[in-house]
């Protein structure tokens, strides 16, 4: 089948999380012997950071990084129409713009003979549900929402004919471990500050405790404000400003644990949602210590990672890892082996395709 996503980028993965999991169903799509095309907008923020952090080396890494995926910046003069009408499959990411969303939508109503599915991979369902509400899905098939939590939400508002749960996962080509990597330090924590939705909790469940145990600790990521880079700075943590995602399997691998701070929306509205980096983090064998979030759906068994219910708990936890080399051994086995069971880009592809027979089901049907 020939797949069409329409994205924010897949080049920049510059606070744009979905290029992850994005390029990892590609993969994998392209290894099953299907054709996959990303397009993504000319002056797309997320590219246009990434060029300005890292200049024209940083795009140039993303095609050798990811030498078989294959992605077309388009501008007003687009022919979407064409595009479309090529593809079997056609994935719409909720950061495209409504009047696109609105556009590819009419196109398939008009016959277009490609299944068409609008893919929710964020919070602002939530948060700004005015957004996602605006959003004319009416010629779409079906919605993929990354969690059981989301889903509900979009049933709920009547967003979307048909409504699938489908979570990201870890692109196991790339992130799995790296084992005789020079050590750097202790404590690496890789994610952005996120516009004040999880400062407290980055105090308490970060900064704080690597500051208090003295541990060598590194923070990577964009978007913090001076007042985020004092405190780093006050912990005595090293702050290493954007990585690559190709680059943190690496990054874990010379450190001895990382930990999970959610951002508040999914925490208070969107439970059992963990977002991308704890599966990325786990494939890359790498013991977890996660602040609170419901694991809702039994994402994970108990073991795969430690829980910290406050500050002092992710003190102990940290303590017990750092100087434990047999505890750290034991954490990292577990939680790779439920990813490699469960959660990486293969087992969504598979459930994509699932997802596509039970869509096409009903013409089968009738024909």
């Amino acid at each position: 089948m020939r797949f069409l996503f329409y994205t924010h980028s897949l080049i920049s993965d510059w606070n744009h999380g979905n290029a992850h999991f994005l390029r990892g169903v590609m993969r994998d799509l392209n290894r099953r012997g299907h054709q996959t095309l990303a397009l993504e907008p000319a002056g797309a923020w997320s590219r246009e950071n990434l060029l300005a952090d890292g200049g024209p080396e940083a795009v140039a890494a993303f095609h050798r990084d990811f030498p078989g995926l294959s992605t077309t910046i388009y501008d007003a003069d687009f022919d979407h129409e064409a595009a479309l009408d090529a593809a079997d499959v056609v994935i719409v990411h909720e950061w495209s713009e409504p009047t696109l969303v609105a556009r590819i939508g009419a196109a398939r109503k008009r016959g277009g003979r490609f299944t068409l599915l609008f893919h929710d991979t964020h919070h602002r369902a939530v948060s700004a549900e005015g957004e996602i509400g605006a959003m004319d899905l009416s010629g779409y098939d079906g919605v993929l929402a990354f969690g059981q939590a989301l889903r509900e939400r979009y049933l709920k508002a009547g967003w979307g004919r048909q409504v699938f749960s489908w979570h990201e996962a870890a692109d196991d080509a790339l992130f799995h471990p790296l084992p005789g990597e020079p050590e750097e330090g202790d404590l690496i924590w890789i994610g952005n500050w996120g516009d004040d939705e999880r400062s407290a909790e980055l105090s308490e469940f970060l900064i704080e405790p690597a500051r208090d145990l003295r541990l060598r600790a590194t923070v990577r990521g964009v978007r913090y404000p001076q007042e985020a880079l004092d405190r780093l700075s006050d912990a005595g943590i090293a702050y290493g400003g954007w990585i690559p995602n190709a680059e943190v399997p690496r990054a874990f691998a010379r450190h001895r644990v990382t930990v999970h701070v959610p951002r508040r929306p999914y925490v208070e509205q969107l439970p059992g949602i963990p977002t991308i980096r704890p599966f990325e983090a786990l494939a890359c064998g790498i013991p977890l210590v996660s602040a609170p979030w419901d694991d809702a759906e039994g994402l994970f068994r108990p073991g795969d990672f430690l829980w910290a219910r406050d500050g002092e708990e992710m003190r102990a936890h940290l303590r017990t890892l750092v100087n434990d080399p047999a505890a750290r051994a034991e954490q990292a086995r577990r939680g790779l082996e439920t990813i490699q069971a469960r959660h990486t880009c293969r087992h969504r592809v598979d459930e994509l395709l699932s997802v596509l027979d039970q869509l096409r089901a009903p013409a089968r049907k009738t024909a």
